[in-house]
């Protein structure tokens, strides 16, 4: 996790213009969790709850801020918050949401909000993505251009789609009160529909789950169930590689581990 500014420490400018669109601010709660802003925070305002996340104007942050307010429009309102308002200061980009109630989704084997994760997974496949080239094929095959697990590097020619992809669908991002509502969509791309559930296989692993089961979960979606056997092991094994460079030793990146072990023994998806 990055570290993170209070509301008091932002700019007075900064403050001056979120105020303009939610009157004065009375309290600000700030995240507990999450790594990709410098400011995140519940504010209580005049105006009512709202979530304010953001960062600097010239960092990597204010790509991915950027990246996630230009399809928040696409985004149904009881499928992901509605974003409420931007703001550019002083340097700084924030972004305001609708404050949504929930706890993060638990993944467990047998957990109740399992069935509520693949509705939302179901409904962001078939939402129309923006008209833009934010291809995961292309990024895919970018960040994987030294790699030399031939494996691994098959992944992103079985990628390309014309899906909307959150790519980021672990339980922090999932909110669940009476449906699941997905938030942090700063790494949102356009692909096969197979990855969201492939990615999810990902967590399932993570939270528990023995890899057989967690992909008979992902089966229920037609594009996983018909994807290309080595579609789904190359994948997995290029989450290895990625995930391993940046994040090597945490859940995910052994899930992912354990999944190509799995399929490697199994035997699906390899010459």
């Amino acid at each position: 996790m990055i570290d993170r500014f209070e509301w008091r420490d932002l700019p007075v400018g900064v403050r001056v213009a979120v105020q303009d669109h939610t009157g004065a601010v009375r309290r600000a709660e700030s995240a507990s969790v999450g790594r990709n802003s410098a400011f995140a925070a519940s504010l209580t305002t005049a105006e009512g709850p709202v979530f304010c996340k953001g960062g600097r104007t010239g960092s990597s942050q204010a790509v991915m801020h950027r990246n996630e307010a230009a399809v928040s429009s696409h985004l149904p309102g009881d499928l992901a918050p509605r974003l409420l308002w931007q703001v550019e200061e002083e340097g700084w980009l924030l972004l305001g949401f609708e404050h949504v109630s929930g706890r993060h989704a638990d993944l467990y084997p047998g957990s109740a909000d399992l069935p509520l994760v693949a509705d939302a997974v179901t409904r962001i496949a078939g939402i129309t993505p923006p008209a833009t080239r934010r291809m995961i094929a292309a990024h895919w095959e970018a960040a994987l251009a030294n790699e030399t697990d031939e494996l691994a590097a098959r992944a992103p020619r079985y990628m390309h789609g014309q899906t909307l992809v959150h790519s980021d669908l672990n339980p922090l991002n999932i909110l669940v009160a009476d449906t699941a509502r997905v938030v942090d969509w700063a790494w949102w791309r356009i692909g096969a529909a197979w990855i969201d559930p492939a990615f999810t296989v990902v967590r399932l692993v993570a939270e528990g789950h023995e890899p057989g089961p967690a992909e008979e979960w992902a089966a229920q979606f037609d594009a996983f169930r018909d994807a290309p056997a080595e579609a789904i092991t190359a994948f997995a094994a290029s989450l290895v590689c990625l995930w391993g460079r940046r994040f090597a030793g945490t859940a995910a990146t052994e899930a992912a581990r354990t999944w190509v072990e799995h399929r490697m023994t199994n035997g699906p998806g390899f010459p």
